[in-house]
């Protein structure tokens, strides 16, 4: 999702005579889920204006909309392509909307109405990541080191929360800077979190959009479909990279030969210039701390899902100042593609890892088919 969302819940919820009724479905899973009309977000959206779109990403396009108590919401229309039954939506809904965190955006309700499913989320002020420090849509708000820091720190304990603490554990698998939103102070929210559940994974946004994310994803992800916790390390790993660097780590712009960001970091690390990655733009910042947030995520993007840390242990290193076993840090796993072929590249064999289709050939680029 491309941009921010939404406030309180409990002024969305409705008296089950106002719902529509939902065909299979019992009353008591409608109470339980906050159910907007179709007819109210239309009124709340100027009938999905083009005006009020403020995102599009692979689960649909999101929509700035105002409620007639005034109060602002994004309204996310979701792609018709979910096979999932009415109550089995309403099931994920109602799990999700439940999931309260200080850094993930807040799901306030929803809307089912024949194939439309419609999600209701708190608006957050800043809009997303991307547009406020990345790309071609970079706004002229100027963000300091407290504030990336910040920004690192709290995407992590977002992440902490659905990976360790949240039950069932939550697997977001598209962490990139436009998935994390900036609400009025800054203060980074995650969004999109538990929406792969609600496709199959054959026609997720990962899957069919996969040049548009491949600087976020895991080479053992995209290679051997391995999903699990550590590939959201890995791409919180590349995001802070981003946040610091101010560069996006799709584009292969860095150095002379036109490397990819995750590439250009480790060489100027192992070159000891490893300052020359922050974003110039930035005005002044603690180096040691800088360079120990970089180094950070270096630990995130390993080669070996193995030896990439917990997201509570990567809190624990942005947030005090100790002292990293850099003894222990392998080079990281890159992956990407091009028109014909897929490649994966790390520069250590003590990286390798058996269950991982790629290669660890010193400072080499070894093809890969993807499977």
């Amino acid at each position: 999702m491309s941009c921010g969302c939404f406030t309180g819940s409990r002024l969305y919820k409705k008296k089950s005579a106002e719902q529509p009724a939902q065909p299979g479905v019992d009353e008591q899973l409608l109470r339980n889920v906050n159910h907007l009309p179709y007819n109210e977000l239309r009124s709340a959206t100027d009938d999905f204006h083009l005006s009020n779109k403020i995102g599009r990403g692979g689960f649909g396009t999101v929509y700035k909309g105002i409620l007639k108590s005034g109060k602002h919401i994004a309204v996310k229309t979701l792609s018709t392509e979910s096979k999932q039954g009415v109550r089995e939506f309403l099931t994920e809904i109602n799990t999700l909307s439940n999931v309260r965190h200080p850094n993930l955006v807040e799901l306030i309700g929803c809307c089912v109405q024949g194939v439309k499913r419609i999600l209701v989320y708190e608006y957050v002020e800043n809009n997303s990541l991307d547009r406020v420090l990345l790309g071609a849509t970079k706004t002229d708000i100027k963000l300091n080191w407290e504030k990336r820091s910040a920004i690192c720190v709290g995407v992590a304990k977002g992440l902490a929360f659905l990976h360790e603490e949240l039950v069932p554990h939550i697997v977001h698998r598209d962490i990139k800077a436009s998935n994390i939103l900036l609400d009025q102070e800054f203060n980074p929210k995650i969004g999109d979190f538990g929406l792969a559940k609600l496709f199959p994974d054959g026609i997720t946004h990962i899957t069919t959009r996969i040049a548009g994310t491949t600087g976020y994803l895991a080479p053992e992800y995209v290679l051997g479909g391995q999903l699990t916790m550590k590939a959201d390390v890995y791409s919180f790993g590349v995001l802070v990279l981003e946040i610091i660097s101010g560069r996006n780590s799709g584009k292969a712009i860095w150095g002379q030969q036109h490397k990819f960001l995750l590439e250009w970091a480790w060489q100027l690390h192992q070159e000891g210039k490893l300052l020359e990655l922050v974003d110039p733009e930035m005005g002044g910042f603690p180096a040691e701390e800088a360079i120990r947030y970089m180094k950070v995520a270096f630990f995130c993007t390993q080669a070996a899902a193995s030896r990439r840390p917990m997201m509570s242990q990567v809190v624990e290193m942005l947030s005090k100042n100790i002292r990293l076993n850099e003894k222990e840090l392998t080079a990281p796993g890159f992956f990407q593609a091009s028109e014909c072929s897929s490649s994966v590249a790390s520069t250590n064999k003590k990286s390798t890892d058996s269950t991982q289709r790629m290669s660890s050939v010193p400072e080499t680029i070894t093809q890969v088919t993807p499977r």
